[in-house]
């Protein structure tokens, strides 16, 4: 689809929400009889938890994979693969953080057409960094040469994380009440979502032609920045900026802002009977999301669906608990409260048409 004429949606360009999330629902009974007592929770959280022993607390281990997705495509346009590795480990960190757990060690799986040690090794050589900045054992991974599957000069990601937390210590957004203060945490850009869209909007397809000059051409906002520069960005890690306050008792559900940005995110640690009122309008937008918006003619509702829009984690304290949470977190942005819900949706974006 031409950028710059009609509008532009994620399922255009390639990626449908929607059918991920009919694919959770049409496997969730399969999942599910795999799990024994020790399996905490189903599937939806950020991390599956699996408790070890029978007794006392209950030392329990959470885990989560992911992809760094079609950021790939951008990297490999770009040339430059130097936070790829940073990608992957934020991203699987802050799944686990927003479960109350501390990251243990980490696995990758690095699979390619055919291997340019360079590119390998600049990504693996990342990875390791971020985990070594988190206190995180790299325990190892798979390097995977695939020639057919993959075309020339791509390759792809994963990471799978594991952490740990007492039982009484998870934190899933069971203990959210209405008059609940929602919290935001700035992102540093796109983080590891979204990409399909962005690409789409900005034209930076390979089977397009794009050229790496094209796609280092100045994004018209810092003169200093190329395009590159904004869509590589390594995802931020929260660990550090919310770690101290895991113990304070202050905090009652946190959600890491990834595919479905907030309100597919934030609703899933909202119980039912409630819901999450945002205001958009309580932070400003990076100017990188109002370029690729304007671009890609993409209307408000579907960018909130795609992109975390400059919030990349939510934390959600009780209102006598604001001040105390502030205290540990200088940085917190205030941008919704908790209400009763009166339907089905979980999270309302003011302004927006629903």
């Amino acid at each position: 689809m031409d950028a710059d004429h009609g509008t532009l949606d994620y399922r255009a360009a390639g990626v449908d929400i929607d059918a991920g999330d009919a694919l959770v629902q049409a496997i969730r009974s399969s999942v599910a009889a795999t799990h024994g007592p020790e399996v905490l929770r189903g599937l939806g959280h950020f991390g599956g938890f699996f408790k070890l022993g029978e007794t006392g607390k209950g030392t329990t281990l959470v885990a989560s994979a992911d992809g760094v997705g079609t950021k790939l495509k951008v990297a490999v346009l770009a040339d430059f693969h130097d936070h790829i590795g940073e990608d992957i480990v934020n991203h699987c960190v802050n799944d686990i953080l927003a479960c109350g757990a501390t990251p243990l060690f980490f696995l990758d799986y690095f699979a390619t057409g055919k291997l340019d040690a360079r590119v390998g090794a600049t990504v693996i050589n990342s990875i390791a960094r971020a985990c070594k900045a988190s206190g995180i054992a790299l325990l190892g991974g798979e390097t995977a040469e695939m020639p057919g599957i993959y075309a020339e000069g791509d390759y792809d990601l994963a990471g799978f994380i594991v952490g740990v937390v007492e039982q009484d210590e998870i934190i899933d957004g069971s203990l959210i009440q209405p008059g609940d203060v929602v919290f935001g945490l700035e992102s540093n850009g796109f983080h590891t979502n979204g990409y399909s869209l962005i690409r789409a909007a900005l034209g930076l397809n390979g089977d397009t032609g794009v050229t790496r000059d094209r796609l280092r051409s100045n994004v018209g906002y810092d003169p200093g920045l190329t395009v590159a520069d904004i869509l590589l960005q390594p995802h931020r890690s929260y660990l550090e900026v919310v770690r101290p306050a895991l113990a304070s008792g202050a905090i009652r559900g946190m959600a890491h802002i990834t595919g479905g940005g907030l309100p597919g995110n934030v609703s899933r640690v909202i119980p039912a009977g409630l819901i999450a009122e945002i205001d958009p309008g309580s932070w400003t937008l990076p100017p990188a999301f109002e370029y690729v918006i304007e671009r890609g003619n993409i209307e408000r509702k579907e960018a909130f669906r795609g992109f975390n829009m400059g919030i990349g984690f939510v934390v959600v304290a009780a209102q006598d608990d604001a001040a105390e949470l502030q205290s540990h977190i200088h940085e917190l942005i205030e941008i919704g409260r908790i209400a009763t819900a009166t339907g089905p949706e979980q999270v309302t974006l003011e302004g927006l048409s629903r």
